[in-house]
This record gives structure tokens, sequence and C-alpha cells, in this order.
């Protein structure tokens, strides 16, 4: 029969017993939460194997983003052409500045008007366009890439056609005078007072496509037994939109508000090509406007303030769009 040394068994050994030889356990790893059979030390090896895989992608946001960003806010702190070697260094002077400048907040305006427009038309349209097109309709394929077409279309080839069709010797007018309307005939893009809601007519007859793939997709999603079953309780095509439809694609209506919020704030092709951001700064929005003071006035440390400004802006609203998202869902 073995005999135990007197001196103890060794952590971790196993008793002998008659009959067994002694054999050693296993050494002893601590367990990592979550994950079955895995070990602290084994999952140090697969972090440590994976970072050469993470590092560009890690680099390039770093130095592309994160760089660039401190960098900015650096600017905005200098009174700067952009070539000068010696900047001055103005402090929170050109925040100061934009506080009291009547063009930032007429731009901030306009990007809020244009967004709460474009947003609201375009989803009613999208919505509409969906749930006909979900239906039995004859030649839906085509009436699809008709509405989608418009997405794909660059801006710089749609600025001069719109310029030449809103033009006071364009195209809409001539519609109007043909058809007895020429008292409605107006230099559309040439006046405060229509240059705006002409820009807000071409973004949404560009996007509005863009909204109808997603919402069209979201609907595809849906079980038809729900809406049959509602249609034999007596439902209506009205109450069943606004009871099962909506309430099912509200979280393509969110993904859709961040999308338009995100291009009302980066707002500047179609303006700047169709109106130069005129007249009378009527059609400005703040990506034309840091455009302005950099490019044209090269007031660099102005247009910098401007930007970090406009990133303060996206990131609470932002915010608040995830909050509102959170407290629909607990409800």
């Amino acid at each position: 029969m073995p005999q135990v040394a007197t001196g103890g068994n060794p952590k971790g050994a196993q008793t002998s017993s008659p009959g067994r030889r002694w054999r050693p356990a296993r050494a002893w790893h601590p367990k990592v939460p979550g994950v079955p059979g895995a070990t602290s030390g084994r999952r140090g090896v697969k972090i440590a194997s994976g970072i050469p895989w993470i590092m560009p992608a890690l680099v390039l946001c770093v130095g592309l983003v994160y760089y660039c960003i401190g960098y900015t806010g650096l600017i905005s702190t200098w009174s700067w052409d952009g070539i000068s070697p010696n900047p001055e260094h103005v402090g929170a002077g050109n925040y100061s500045a934009i506080v009291h400048d009547p063009l930032f907040w007429g731009a901030v305006w306009h990007t809020l008007i244009f967004f709460a427009v474009t947003f609201t038309i375009q989803t009613f349209l999208g919505l509409l366009f969906a749930v006909l097109l979900h239906s039995k309709v004859k030649l839906a394929g085509i009436y699809k890439v008709v509405i989608f077409t418009p997405v794909v279309l660059a801006p710089a080839i749609m600025a001069p056609v719109f310029r030449e069709m809103f033009s006071p010797t364009g195209q809409l007018n001539s519609v109007l005078h043909a058809i007895g309307l020429g008292v409605l005939e107006q230099p559309w893009i040439g006046q405060t007072s229509t240059a705006l809601p002409a820009i807000m007519a071409i973004t949404i007859w560009e996007f509005t496509g863009f909204t109808f793939v997603l919402y069209y997709a979201a609907l595809s999603q849906i079980d038809n037994a729900i809406i049959e079953a509602a249609r034999l309780d007596g439902a209506g095509n009205l109450r069943v939109i606004t009871r099962i439809v909506w309430p099912n694609v509200a979280g393509t209506t969110f993904a859709l508000a961040t999308l338009g919020l995100i291009g009302a704030l980066k707002t500047f092709d179609i303006p700047w090509l169709v109106t130069s951001a005129g007249p009378d700064y009527a059609t400005n929005f703040l990506g034309t406007y840091i455009y302005q003071q950099i490019i044209q006035l090269d007031h660099v440390g102005y247009g910098a303030a401007l930007s970090v400004i406009l990133l303060v802006i996206a990131v609470i609203f932002g915010v608040v769009l995830q909050l509102w998202r959170n407290r629909r869902a607990d409800h």
C-alpha cells in the first residue's frame, strides 16, 4: 500500500487510494465569465492575436477622424487665413463672434426648416408609394425604377436642369402659362421667398425613392396574417395603415429621421450648385456658410469654429433622437 507523505498533499494533488497510483491534478486556470470553457489566459492570447487585424482600421479612424477633429478644434482658436505661418491665437474669440453672427443663425434656421419639411414630406410619400406598390399593382417593377432613379443621379447633373427649369423663362413658368396659371409665374430661385422651397422640392424629388425603398423592405417584414385578421374584423385601409403598418415601421422611421438630420446638417451640393446659397443668403446652410468662410473669404479659424459647432449640434441631435427612441421602446 503506498504511503502518503507526512508533509501533506501538494495543493491541488489527488489523495491516493488503495490500488490506484497517485497523479497530480490539472493546473488551475481562472474561468472567463460568460465564455464556456474559456480561461483568462486563453482570452488574453486571443485578444493579443486579434490586435494586428484591427490596427489598420484603428489607425485610420484615429488618424483621419479623431486627429482631424482635434486639430480643427485647435485651429478654431486661431485667427488664420490658412497660409500664414504665424496664426494669431484668439482663444474663444471666434465662438464669441459666431454667437453674434446673424448669418450663422440664419443658416441654422434654414437647416431646421429644411429638415422638418423634407423629412415630413419624404416620409409621407415614401410610405404611400410603398403601401401602394405592396398591393397588386400592374407594372410595379417599372414604378419602382421610376421612383428610385433620382436617388442615383449625381447632383452635378441635376443642378443645371433644375436651375434652368426654375428660371424666370424656364419650363415651370412655361407650363403654368400654358395651362392658364400665368399669375403664378415666379422667379423661383431668384427671390428670397421661393428659393428655399425650390431647394426643398429638389431634395424631396431626389430622396423620396430612398425612403420608399426602406419602407418597402419594412413592409415585407409584416406578417400578412395580421393585416388579414384586421380586415376580417372590419378595419379599413386607413385603420390598417395607422394601427398596424405605421407602428411596425417605427424603426425604419427612426433610421430615416437620423439620416435626414445628418443630410440636413451637411447639405451643400444642391443649394450651392443651384443658387450659390443665395439670393441674399436665403438658401444658406451650415455647410455652405462654412465653405464661404474657409474657401472664399480665407477665414479658416472662423470656419473651423463653425465646423466644431456643427459637430456639437449633430451630437446633441443624435443623442436626443436616441433617447426618444429608447423612451418609445420602453413604452
